[in-house]
C-alpha cells in the first residue's frame, strides 16, 4: 500500500482495483488503474504521443514538470504523475517547460533514448513552436538576434557559481496572427491592445520567449517577472484568467529511433480557447480536442458521480 497527500489517498498496488478516497471506498476493477490513478491522485494527464520510446503529454498552466526543493515537499508535479502511471517506472526529461507555461513536452522511457533526444536537442535537430499573447500590437513578423545572459537563481544555482557569465546566442522568429483592441482604458490610452504571436526558437536560454518579447517591448500578458502588472490586472480583474500566456503548440523532430519525422501538437482549450474566440481569433490557433480527453472526462465525471451517490453529504476540501 502507499499513502499520498497527507494520508487522504491510498491505493492497493497488489489488486489494481481498489482505491481509497478520504471515507469512500470504491472498487472498479473494469476501470484500468493508471486512468483511476491519475485522474484522482494526480494532475489531469492529457496524452498526446506514446510508442515504446516516448511518450509525449499536455502540460496545463502551473504545473511543475519536476519536483524542486523550493517548493512544498508535496507539491504535484509532472515527472510523479507519469512515474504513477507506468506504475513504478521511471521515465527520463529530456527538455522542459516553465511552471507557468502550458503545452506540449515529451519524456524518454528509457536511458538510451533520452541520450537520443538530447543529441538532437543540442544538434538543433528539434523545432519547437510556442502560442504568446504580448501587449500592444507587434510588427507581422521579424526575428530577435539577442544574446542572453544566463540567469543565476539564488534559490537553485550554486552559491560559488559564476554571476557574472557571459550573453550566449539566443535567437527567436516571430509571426504576429492576429490582435484586438479592447475598450478597457489602461494608463494615459482609451484602449489596450493585444497581439496574438507564434514564436519559434532556435536556441534554448532560460525563459527566452519571455526576455526576448520584452526587449522588443511587447511583454507577455501574465508573466509575473518580464511583463507589465498593469496588463496582467487587466486579465485578471476584466477576464479572471491568472496564468501567464505561453504555450508550447507543437514539437518537430526526427524519432530517435526510427528518424521517421514527429509532429506532436497540442490544442488551446478551456478558459484560454474561449477567451481567444472572444478576441476574434478562431482559426488562429490549434483548437480541437482528442478524443481521448473528452473519454476520460466523461468517465472521470461517471465515477465521480458513482462516489458522491454513496453519501448524501460529501465532505469538503
Amino acid at each position: 500500500m502507499i499513502n499520498l497527500y497527507n494520508g487522504d489517498f491510498s491505493v492497493h498496488f497488489n489488486t489494481y482495483d481498489s482505491i481509497t478516497l478520504k471515507r469512500f471506498q470504491v472498487n472498479y476493477s473494469d476501470i484500468p488503474f493508471p486512468l483511476l490513478l491519475v485522474n484522482y491522485l494526480m494532475p489531469y494527464l492529457d496524452i498526446l504521443y506514446q510508442d515504446d520510446d516516448l511518450i509525449a503529454v499536455h502540460k496545463p498552466a502551473g504545473l511543475l514538470v519536476h519536483p524542486s526543493w523550493i517548493t512544498p515537499r508535496k507539491t504535484p508535479n509532472l515527472v510523479y504523475s507519469l512515474k504513477c502511471y507506468f506504475r513504478g517506472k521511471p521515465v527520463y526529461t529530456v527538455h522542459r517547460l516553465d511552471r507557468a507555461t502550458s503545452g506540449v513536452i515529451v519524456f524518454a522511457k528509457n536511458k538510451e533514448t533520452a541520450q537520443r533526444m538530447n543529441h538532437l536537442f543540442a544538434d538543433h535537430q528539434v523545432q519547437k513552436t510556442y502560442l504568446c499573447v504580448t501587449r500592444g500590437f507587434t510588427p507581422e513578423e521579424g526575428v530577435i538576434d539577442y544574446p542572453l545572459k544566463p540567469i543565476f537563481d539564488k534559490k537553485v544555482d550554486h552559491p560559488l557559481s559564476d554571476r557574472d557569465k557571459p550573453a550566449k546566442d539566443a535567437i527567436s522568429d516571430y509571426r504576429r496572427l492576429g490582435t484586438v483592441e479592447l475598450p478597457i482604458p489602461i494608463g494615459k490610452y482609451p484602449c489596450a491592445r493585444y497581439s496574438l504571436v507564434e514564436v519559434k526558437p532556435k536556441t534554448g536560454r532560460k525563459h527566452q520567449i519571455r526576455r526576448h518579447m520584452k526587449h522588443i517591448f511587447h511583454p507577455l500578458v501574465g508573466d509575473t517577472k518580464y511583463g507589465e502588472g498593469r496588463h496582467n490586472r487587466l486579465f485578471r480583474e476584466n477576464f479572471h484568467i491568472h496564468r501567464m500566456f505561453l504555450m508550447a503548440t507543437e514539437l518537430a523532430f526526427p524519432h530517435p529511433a526510427t528518424g521517421e519525422p514527429m509532429l506532436i501538437q497540442a490544442s488551446v482549450t478551456g478558459e484560454v480557447a474561449c477567451l481567444f474566440d472572444q478576441f476574434g481569433w478562431q482559426g488562429l490557433y490549434p483548437a480541437s480536442e482528442s478524443l481521448e480527453k473528452e473519454t476520460m472526462e466523461a468517465l472521470a465525471g461517471e465515477v465521480e458521480d458513482d462516489m458522491l451517490s454513496q453519501d448524501d453529504e460529501p465532505e469538503e476540501g
